[in-house]
C-alpha cells in the first residue's frame, strides 16, 4: 500500500507500466468536473471510475481485495477514512473470491486508517486488504484499475 499526495505521483510512475496512463488521467484540471462513471484509459488494463458516494461507518464494513486489478484511489471532495490490512493476515473470509468482479470480501478489522482528504491518493495492490468509503459525510473519488498482469 502507498499513501501519498497526487503532487508527489510521479515517483510511482516506474512501478508498474500503467501507472503513467493512470496518473496522466488523475492529473487532468478537468478531472473534478467530470460526470459520474467509468472512463476507459487502455482498454480493460487501465480504466477509471469516477464517482460521488455516501459515506458508510466503520461498523458492518468489510475489508475487500482484487487479484487481478491495483487501485489507485483518488478522493476529490469529503474525507475517505480508508481501512488497511495485509492479505498476509486476513484469517475471515467472508465468502469465495468473485472472478467476474475481481473482489474477496474478509470481515477481518483494518490494521491501520488512513485519513484520505482531497489530493491524497492510496494505492492498494493484491497483497492489500482496504476498506474504502468510511465517512460521514459524501465522498467524491477516482479509483483507477490497471490490470497487474500485462496483455
Amino acid at each position: 500500500m502507498i499513501f501519498d499526495v497526487l503532487a508527489n505521483a510521479e515517483r510511482y510512475i516506474g512501478l508498474h507500466p500503467g501507472f503513467a496512463t493512470a496518473f496522466a488521467f488523475l492529473r487532468r484540471p478537468d478531472l473534478a468536473e467530470l460526470p459520474v462513471g467509468t472512463y476507459e484509459l487502455d482498454g480493460k488494463r487501465v480504466f477509471a471510475m469516477v464517482a460521488t458516494e455516501a459515506g458508510r461507518p466503520r461498523q458492518g464494513a468489510q475489508l475487500e481485495a482484487h487479484e487481478k486489478y491495483i487501485d489507485i484511489q483518488l478522493v476529490l471532495a469529503g474525507l475517505d477514512e480508508m481501512g488497511w490490512r495485509s492479505l498476509l493476515d486476513c484469517r475471515l473470509p467472508a465468502g469465495p473470491y468473485d472472478a467476474t468482479d475481481d473482489i474477496r470480501f474478509f470481515a477481518d478489522p483494518p490494521a491501520a486508517w488512513i485519513a484520505t482528504h482531497p489530493g491524497a491518493f492510496a494505492i492498494f495492490f493484491p497483497e492489500d486488504g482496504h476498506m474504502p468509503l468510511i465517512s460521514e459525510g459524501q465522498i467524491r473519488k477516482v479509483v483507477v484499475k490497471i490490470a497487474v498482469a500485462e496483455g
